[in-house]
């Protein structure tokens, strides 16, 4: 195997000329915006309108429940009115969200401010796939993996950069990032408007309006994917929990993992992802990304009990393996969300799978603070075990979903005009 070499890791992220430049620049715009708010603006909510903590907790739950059960129709839109054409016009809908939280005055306004902007964020993320599709056709598996990479580093120097913020602790400080994170919206939508016009793609006449709700291999794979959703917020939510109630290691060493599982997914994902490119093998990631997660639970409820460097120690291996976990598991979704759909309804799938997997991002908060982080050793190992059971499940699925899949076309899935919108 060749040596790593950081600098070419993070240089291969930058593609070719060609329309997957300018995207991939786009998501860089648009994550590092992201990442401006991520940490601050809850304490702009509290610190500076006033509103409790319980009340931001309870209007992000309702925007999310709002906007739910809008991913399928959102998908669908995608599908019929073009992928890029919506994508462009909820940047400036979320511009528009982002700038009203400068002028919320108490909670019905929140509420209201934080459904808008939520409901442009899922639909992008519904017309993401089909998007892919277009610019990177039967490659879009390995692009997405490239992406998910560039999206870390996008969101850790919006995180770094808003730590100024932070510590300036000001109301002034706070409303310069929601103005620079507005800006990034018309940013990416403007570099946006240098891909070329991609059309809807044509539905085959006997297709039905919703054939994904008849498409049961994928059925399944949503219900998967809601169930191993838990894994998303083990290392952002159980863990620093987890260090400070049940082990003696130091509180850097929490930052301290956020900092580990970025740099490895930047350095590692595209060669993960490079050997996840179909359906079959994205069942077989599946199972290595659980197996994964199952150590790493274990090895993480070895930090109790221990001096304070053996837990740093063995926090960090617990860590490594699920990033590694991560990375399989990020392949595997990027092979099977794009391997299912047919290329017409692309938009439509990812629309139905984010309303599923919604469900299970909905409750992880619920099971990971409460029996798993109630439960101690035993909670974390009974969490590993459901990972790994889920897991196994999933490449029997993906042979499933392989034989129902249509014969592939000797046409290619993209054909965009070379008229610049």
């Amino acid at each position: 195997m060749p040596r790593l070499n950081p600098v070419h890791a993070i240089s291969s992220l930058i593609p070719e000329p060609g329309p997957r430049r300018p995207y991939s620049l786009a998501i860089l715009i648009n994550t590092f915006g992201n990442g401006l708010l991520l940490v601050s603006m809850p304490l702009y909510f509290t610190r500076v309108v006033e509103l409790s903590a319980v009340q931001v907790g309870l209007g992000l739950t309702i925007a999310a429940t709002v906007t739910l059960m809008t991913s399928l129709p959102l998908g669908q839109l995608a599908d019929r009115r073009g992928p890029l054409k919506v994508a462009k016009a909820m940047l400036l809908l979320q511009c528009a969200a982002t700038i009203a939280f400068l002028f919320i005055n108490n909670f019905a306004t929140f509420v209201a401010a934080a459904i808008v902007n939520t409901l442009a964020a899922r639909a992008i993320g519904a017309a993401e796939g089909a998007l892919l599709r277009r610019l990177a056709g039967q490659e879009a598996a390995g692009y997405r993996s490239s992406l998910h990479a560039l999206t870390n580093v996008g969101l850790s120097l919006g995180v770094a950069s808003c730590g100024i913020a932070i510590q300036l602790d000001t109301a002034t400080a706070y409303r310069a990032l929601i103005v620079v994170d507005a800006l990034t919206f018309l940013g990416a939508w403007i570099v946006l408007r240098r891909l070329p016009r991609y059309e809807p793609l044509p539905t085959p006449a006997a297709e039905p309006r919703w054939g994904v709700l008849r498409d049961k291999p994928f059925a399944v794979f949503a219900v998967l994917m809601a169930a191993s959703s838990l894994q998303f917020s083990v290392i952002t939510l159980l863990l620093p929990l987890w260090v400070i109630e049940y082990t003696d290691a130091p509180r850097w060493c929490i930052p301290l993992a956020l900092v580990f599982n970025t740099v490895l997914v930047v350095l590692f994902q595209v060669r993960v992802g490079s050997g996840v490119q179909t359906i079959l093998q994205g069942g077989d990631a599946w199972r290595r990304a659980h197996v994964a997660f199952l150590f790493s639970c274990v090895v993480i409820s070895l930090a109790t009990g221990v001096p304070a460097w053996v837990a740093l120690l063995i926090l960090v291996a617990g860590v490594c393996l699920h990033t590694l976990g991560e990375m399989w598991h990020m392949s595997s979704i990027f092979a099977l969300h794009l391997g299912f759909p047919p290329p017409h309804a692309q938009g439509q799938y990812d629309g139905f799978l984010g309303t599923i997997a919604g469900l299970g991002a909905a409750a992880a908060p619920a099971v990971l603070l409460g029996p798993v982080l109630g439960f101690g050793r035993p909670g974390l190992i009974g969490l590993g075990v459901f990972f790994v059971l889920t897991g196994l499940l999933m490449p029997p699925v993906a042979r499933w979903g392989k034989r129902t899949r249509p014969a592939p076309s000797d046409s290619p899935d993209v054909e965009p005009t070379a008229v610049p919108e």
